[in-house]
C-alpha cells in the first residue's frame, strides 16, 4: 500500500517536489516491492538472488560484456543444441557496451547490469509523465501510468540484466520528441533503441511516418528530415554489422538460434488456442491472458490517444503476436509497449475514488511481482 500512499498524499504536500521526483520514487519503490518478492521466492526455492536477477538472457549481456561477440562465440550452441558461434550475434550491443562502462568504474559486471537498468528505468519515468500529459492533463495519470508499468506482469525484468528497461526508455523519450516536434530527440533516440532491441522497428516505423507527414504537411523544415535519416541508422547498421561478421543475417540467428522468426501468427494463434481450449500450465493461462489483454488495450488506444502513441502500442502487439519462438516470453516482449497499453488504464482510474485506486495499484502490483518472480524461480522456461 505504500505505492499508492504516496500517489494520495495532500497537494500542500505533494507539489513542492517536481512531478518527474515524484515519478522515479514511485517507480523505485515499485520495483523495490518487486525484488523483495522475488528475494522471498528465490530464498523458499534455495535460490540465490543474483543468480535469478542475471538469469537466462542476462547470461549472454554478461558474456558479451566481459568477452565480445567472437571469443562468446566460441562456447555457444544453437536451438538444437549444436555448436553456433554467430550465436551471440543475435543480441543487440549498445545494453552490453553500457555494462562495459559502468563495470569499468570498479563495479561487479553483474552489478553494473543491475546499475543499467535501474537508471534507465528511471530515466523512463520523465517520459512517461510527458507522453501521460498530452492524453490527459491530470498529473495521477501520469503517476499511476508509472506504477503499472513498473509493477506489470514481467516488469521484473526491469530489475535485471536485461533490455527492457533501456528500450522502454529509448521508445519513450524518441515518441516525447514527436509529440513535441523535437525531431533530433526523436531521430537520435530511434538510433539507440536500434542497438538495443529489435522491437526498433516498430519505433522506427512510426518516427519516420511522423517526421515525413511534418515535412509534407507542416513545412517544418531540416528537422524531420535529421529524424528520417538518423531513426533507421542503429538498426540497420547493426544488421549490416552482422552480416558482415558473420555472413548471416539476423533473421537467419534468430531462426536458427531460437527459432524466431515472422509466421504472420501463426504459433501465437496456436498457443493461445491451446492454452485456452486444452489443460495447460498456470503459467500459460495467465501468459495468454496478459497478451488478449493487451489485445483489447491495443483497440481502446485507437481515438483515445495521438496517432504516434497508437500506432507504436498497437506495433508492439503486432510484431510480438506475428513472430514465432517461445510463446510463454510473449508477456515480456509486450512491456516495452506497455507504457502506451495502459494509458487507457491510468486514466480510468485517475478518476476513481481514492480507496479504489488504491485497491487496484496495490493487487496490480503485487500480482505482477509474483508473476515475474514465479517465471524465475518456479516455472524453468525461458522468460
Amino acid at each position: 500500500m505504500a505505492t499508492a500512499t504516496v500517489i494520495a498524499q495532500p497537494a500542500c504536500v505533494v507539489d513542492r517536489t517536481p512531478p518527474w521526483v515524484r515519478g522515479v520514487g514511485l517507480f523505485l519503490l515499485v520495483r523495490a516491492v518487486g525484488v523483495a518478492v522475488l528475494a522471498v521466492m528465490s530464498a523458499a526455492a534455495g535460490d540465490d538472488l543474483l543468480d535469478r536477477l542475471t538469469a537466462w538472457d542476462g547470461q549472454w549481456y554478461l558474456a558479451l560484456a566481459e568477452h565480445g561477440y567472437q571469443a562468446h562465440g566460441a562456447t555457444t550452441v544453437d536451438a538444437d543444441g549444436q555448436p553456433y558461434a554467430a550465436a551471440p550475434y543475435a543480441f543487440f550491443p549498445l545494453y552490453p557496451m553500457a555494462m562495459s562502462i559502468v563495470a569499468a568504474l570498479g563495479i561487479p559486471l553483474p552489478v553494473a547490469g543491475l546499475v543499467v537498468s535501474t537508471l534507465a528505468g528511471a530515466a523512463a519515468v520523465p517520459a512517461l509523465l510527458r507522453l501521460a500529459q498530452h492524453v490527459d492533463p491530470r498529473p495521477r495519470v501520469g503517476q499511476l501510468l508509472v506504477v503499472l508499468w513498473a509493477g506489470a506482469p514481467m516488469a521484473g525484468v526491469l530489475s535485471m540484466v536485461y533490455t527492457e528497461a533501456a528500450a522502454t526508455a529509448l521508445a519513450a523519450w524518441a515518441l516525447v520528441g514527436v509529440l513535441e516536434r523535437r525531431w533530433v530527440l526523436a531521430g537520435v533516440c530511434t538510433l539507440l533503441a536500434g542497438l538495443t532491441r529489435s522491437s526498433a522497428v516498430v519505433l522506427i516505423a512510426v518516427v519516420v511516418a511522423a517526421a515525413l507527414l511534418a515535412v509534407w504537411r507542416d513545412r517544418a523544415g531540416w528537422r524531420p528530415v535529421a529524424a528520417v535519416a538518423l531513426a533507421p541508422l542503429g538498426l540497420l547498421g547493426f544488421w549490416a554489422w552482422v552480416v558482415a561478421s558473420t555472413g548471416q543475417t539476423w533473421q537467419q540467428i534468430e531462426a536458427r538460434g531460437w527459432r524466431v522468426a515472422w509466421d504472420y501468427g501463426a504459433e501465437a494463434l496456436d498457443w493461445i488456442t491451446r492454452t485456452l481450449f486444452t489443460e495447460r500450465h498456470v503459467m500459460e493461462t495467465f501468459g495468454v491472458a496478459v497478451v488478449l489483454g493487451a489485445v483489447l488495450l491495443a483497440v481502446l488506444l485507437v481515438r483515445r490517444v495521438p496517432w504516434p502513441l497508437a500506432a507504436y502500442g498497437v506495433g508492439i502487439v503486432v510484431l510480438t503476436l506475428g513472430s514465432s519462438g517461445i510463446p510463454f516470453a510473449k508477456p515480456r516482449f509486450l512491456l516495452v509497449g506497455a507504457i502506451i497499453l495502459l494509458i487507457p488504464v491510468a486514466t480510468g482510474l485517475a478518476g476513481r475514488r481514492t480507496s479504489a485506486t488504491l485497491a487496484v495499484a496495490s493487487v496490480w502490483v503485487l500480482g505482477g511481482a509474483w508473476f515475474s518472480a514465479y517465471s524465475l524461480t518456479v516455472w524453468g522456461h525461458a522468460i
